[in-house]
């Protein structure tokens, strides 16, 4: 439920009118916006009696909320949400790119990826420390030893940190990390969630491989119903009968998420196909769809990665698709970084 609010409405009275809901039982949420302000509401609403709100005279109208995600509701929360990571913004009109390789395998290598996704354009760095692998006897990542490379890349490059958690218990190394990274393995792992909501780290939440979107924004409930608003959606692609990509970029996803949230959105187009003669066009296809942020793939010598190698971009490779991501902003009107 949604109390929209008078626009003459005082302080003192809109704190009185919590207090009270609160008393009830009820979270109340304040968001003051440029043209109204409301609160919103969670928990039991069936109790309420309406009469007694519009008796209120702070309130200008009520409305009730059928969607069981709250938080990341737009109906919640009209304007978008603008998250702070590094010396960056996500959200609010601007473009970031996140880029980088798949694992970080050595010094030598995530910071000579970093340097050239820098030079290309690129405005964060992502890496995996933590790998999630289908096969137990794949490369599992450097663990705490990669976060503190990333650490080391980013005081070379100023390049703000992405990288992705597996396990609550390994929180505490990811206290210098700009953004966790919940992986879509992980995208229903709701102890992890429930742990990640208190933090206020920004959490960039990956859409499970088979999900739906409402599951996704249920899962960015498990996260901000903690205390922990700073969540940023990823739709990274879907399984589906297509055999001859990796997934399916369910590019729909981008607008829909739009409307239903406030929260930033990302794109990772690398995973979502799995071909790297895919990244370019999916990727422009999602600014234009209003992405917020796009996360490539690139890797120094992909021949010999570690992980993935098929989907990473050579640093070259990745300056050109930036060139036309910059021609793309600049045709558009958005800032990129």
């Amino acid at each position: 439920m949604i109390i929209i609010l008078k626009q003459n409405a005082s302080k003192a009275d809109i704190a009185k009118l919590e207090e009270n809901l609160r008393a009830d039982g009820l979270k109340t949420n304040l968001i003051e916006g440029v043209e109204k302000s409301i609160i919103g509401l969670i928990g039991d609403t069936a109790k309420i009696d309406l009469d007694n709100l519009y008796a209120q005279d702070v309130v200008d109208s009520v409305q009730r909320i059928q969607e069981t995600y709250k938080n990341p509701n737009r109906k919640m929360h009209p304007e978008d949400t603008v998250i702070k990571a590094g010396n960056v913004t996500i959200g609010g009109g601007s473009l970031q790119i996140i880029a980088g390789p798949c694992s970080v395998e050595s010094e030598e290598q995530i910071l000579t990826t970093a340097a050239a996704v820098k030079e290309a354009g690129a405005t964060m760095l992502r890496g995996g420390a933590f790998k999630p692998r289908t096969s137990p006897y794949a490369f599992q990542g450097l663990r705490s030893e990669g976060l503190k490379l990333l650490i080391k890349a980013r005081e070379q490059t100023g390049l703000p940190i992405v990288t992705e958690i597996m396990s609550a218990d390994d929180l505490p190394l990811f206290e210098d990390i700009d953004v966790i990274q919940v992986g879509a393995r992980n995208m229903q792992n709701f102890e992890l969630l429930k742990e990640l909501g208190k933090t206020q780290k920004p959490i960039l939440l990956k859409r499970g491989l088979a999900n739906t979107i409402e599951e996704l924004l249920m899962s960015a409930e498990y996260i901000m119903s903690g205390g922990n608003k700073n969540v940023i959606l990823c739709e990274r692609g879907i399984r589906t009968f297509e055999t001859m990509t990796r997934n399916t970029l369910d590019i729909s996803a981008v607008p829909l998420l739009k409307q239903k949230s406030h929260l930033p959105i990302c794109v990772d187009p690398s995973h979502a196909a799995g071909v790297i003669s895919l990244i370019e066009p999916l990727s422009l296809s999602s600014i234009i769809a209003g992405a917020d942020a796009l996360e490539i793939e690139v890797h120094c010598n992909p021949q010999k990665a570690l992980s993935d190698g098929g989907q990473q971009l050579k640093p070259e490779a990745f300056n050109e698709i930036m060139k036309k991501i910059k021609s793309l902003c600049g045709y558009l009107g958005r800032n990129l970084g």
